[in-house]
C-alpha cells in the first residue's frame, strides 16, 4: 500500500456565479504541482465540502485525480460525512475515481460516542480496503475528539488506516499519538505549529496557508523530513503572521479573500452561510500579505 506523506494542502473550491469553477479549480491545483506539493486535498473544510453538493464533491475529486495524473502529486480526498452511508458513497467513488488516499472528518454534530467514532470508521475503511485512509480530526468543527485511545485502536484493528490529519492544536496530542505508535502517520493540521508536529515526527502537513504560498510550505516539509530542523523552523517563524491572519475569522474565509487578493481566483464567492470576511479584517488580511511573494498561476 503506498501511503500519502509529506505536505498537502487543503484546497478551497472556487465558484463563479454560484456553481464551481472547474477552470480555476485545475489551474490552482496545477499551481500546487509546479510548487512542489506532495498532495493535494479536495473537498475537506477548506473546500466547503459541508455546502456543496454530492455532485460538486465528486468533480472536484474527479478534477484532482485527472491533472495529478502522471505528476509526483498525489490525491489525498476527503470522504466525510455525519452519516456513515454517505461517506461510504463518497469513499467509493474516490476510489473509482482514482484517488491515492481519502481522509475522512469525524462526524459532525451528532456527537458520537468513542465506540460509534470506532465503528463509523472502521465500517467506511472496511469498504474500500485497497484504499489507504486517514482519519481527521478536527474537534473545533466537529464538536468531537477522536480520542487517542480510538485513534490508536482504529489503527490497529483496520489494516487501512494508517494515520491521522491532528487538527486539536494540541502538541500534546502528537507526542502521545507517536509515543504509542511510532509508525502512525500523523499529519499537522494546524499550519502555526507545522514545525513541531513534524519535528516530533509527523510525517507531513495539510494546510491551508498553502493554498497561497505552496513554494514555502513544500520546502517546510521537506527540510524537516530531511532533519534540517533549523531551516523549517525558519520558514514555519516567517510565515507565522500569515499563518494566524488567514484564521481570523472561519475558515476558508480568510484564504479565499486573501487568494481574491493576490488575483489566484477572478471573483470572491462562497456558500451561505459563509460571507466575505468584515472590511477590517479585509484591511488586516491586504497588510500581512505585502510582506510576502506571492507566486501567481
Amino acid at each position: 500500500m503506498n501511503l500519502v506523506t509529506g505536505s498537502s494542502t487543503a484546497l478551497i473550491t472556487p465558484f463563479k456565479n454560484g456553481t464551481l469553477d472547474e477552470q480555476t479549480y485545475a489551474a490552482l491545483i496545477q499551481r500546487q504541482i509546479n510548487n512542489g506539493m506532495d498532495a493535494v486535498c479536495p473537498v475537506g473544510t477548506t473546500g466547503e465540502s459541508a455546502t456543496l453538493t454530492h455532485d460538486e464533491h465528486k468533480r472536484c475529486i474527479e478534477i484532482a485525480v485527472e491533472v495529478c495524473k502522471g505528476t509526483h502529486t498525489k490525491v489525498l480526498a476527503g470522504a466525510g460525512s455525519n452519516a456513515t452511508h454517505e461517506a461510504i458513497e463518497i469513499a467509493k467513488h474516490a476510489q473509482s475515481a482514482g484517488v491515492d488516499a481519502i481522509f475522512s472528518v469525524s462526524p459532525y454534530y451528532n456527537k458520537p460516542s468513542q465506540e460509534g467514532l470506532y465503528q463509523h470508521y472502521k465500517t467506511i475503511a472496511n469498504a474500500v480496503p485497497e484504499l489507504p485512509f486517514m482519519l481527521y480530526n478536527v474537534p473545533g468543527r466537529t464538536g468531537v475528539d477522536i480520542s487517542a485511545d480510538t485513534t490508536i485502536r482504529l489503527f490497529d484493528d483496520v489494516e487501512n488506516i494508517y494515520g491521522v490529519k491532528e487538527a486539536t492544536g494540541s502538541l500534546e496530542r502528537t507526542v502521545e499519538l507517536l509515543s504509542r505508535r511510532p509508525e502512525l502517520k500523523v499529519f499537522s493540521g494546524d499550519d502555526a505549529i507545522d514545525y513541531p508536529i513534524l519535528a516530533n515526527g509527523g510525517a507531513g502537513i495539510t494546510s491551508v496557508t498553502s493554498n497561497l504560498m505552496p513554494d514555502l510550505k513544500s520546502e517546510l516539509v521537506r527540510l524537516a523530513l530531511a532533519g534540517d530542523f533549523a531551516g523549517a523552523k525558519a520558514i514555519n517563524d516567517k510565515l507565522y503572521p500569515l499563518n494566524s491572519v488567514m484564521f481570523c475569522e472561519a475558515n476558508p474565509i480568510p484564504v479565499k479573500a486573501a487568494m481574491y487578493i493576490a488575483g489566484l481566483i477572478e471573483t470572491l464567492e462562497y456558500r451561505l452561510p459563509l460571507v466575505p470576511p468584515s472590511s477590517a479584517n479585509m484591511k488586516q488580511i491586504e497588510e500581512v500579505m505585502k510582506n510576502y511573494d506571492i507566486k501567481g498561476l
